[in-house]
């Protein structure tokens, strides 16, 4: 195995739409993490607003989030729609480092209302930090068991994803999570959205939580806005 990586899921707080408010929240969770690793909810650069306008990797409001993570030395995994090609919106994962941003992921499994304006994304996808290849996930991936089949043959040690749930659905990521981590032996860490956002959520289940192969969850927050855990894979 690769030598330890230090994780933290984060649910900072979060503006609609206002993604250099939103960027500045993120960059103080990541100060305040410690971890290698900063992974955040489904689109939390713009809140769960499914009319959002995309975000381009190289926006220049996701400077304060850049800057952070060269201070810290942080790979951010941060949640925003993002163009393609072709004019289609993707919801994303933004892997952002000292060097900027780059699309690191596009969900898969769309629910039905984001069905409407988004695309789905081709494949599983990892990135490697650290020589630990890390598999992303967004929301309802985690529920497809395919989709963390997918990820596991890329090689995963681990799975990362980030969730907008309504407050009784804490068990039920915290189940996927476990399930997920045992079946296929892979660390995990679930960064869930708290607070209210839109899309119908005047309030999020927030209780976000990392996992290690056997199913122990190592770390986890209560449901307020503004959390940030971290534990170290091995």
């Amino acid at each position: 195995m690769p030598r330890s990586l230090t994780v933290a899921v984060a649910q900072p707080p979060c503006v609609a739409h206002d993604v250099a408010a939103n960027a500045h929240a993120h960059a103080d969770a990541v100060r305040a993490a410690g971890a290698r690793v900063v992974v955040f909810p489904e689109l939390s650069l713009t809140g769960y607003e499914l009319d959002a306008e995309p975000v381009r990797p190289g926006d220049a409001r996701l400077g304060p989030l850049t800057r952070a993570c060269a201070e810290t030395g942080t790979v951010a995994l941060a949640g925003a729609p993002v163009p393609g090609p072709g004019g289609e919106v993707y919801i994303a994962v933004l892997a952002i480092g000292a060097a900027g941003a780059t699309v690191a992921y596009r969900k898969m499994w769309l629910g039905e209302e984001e069905a409407v304006r988004f695309t789905p994304g081709p494949a599983p996808a990892t990135i490697t930090v650290d020589g630990w290849r890390l598999g992303l996930a967004v929301c309802k991936d985690t529920g497809v068991a395919r989709h963390a089949a997918g990820t596991a043959a890329l090689g995963a040690n681990a799975y990362l994803a980030g969730t907008v749930k309504g407050p009784g659905e804490a068990d039920l990521q915290h189940e996927r999570a476990r399930r997920i981590a045992t079946g296929h032996r892979l660390w995990v860490a679930v960064a869930s959205f708290a607070g209210p956002t839109g899309g119908g959520y005047p309030e999020t289940a927030g209780r976000s939580g990392i996992w290690a192969p056997d199913g122990t969850c190592l770390a986890g927050t209560g449901p307020q806005a503004g959390a940030v855990r971290a534990a170290t894979f091995q």
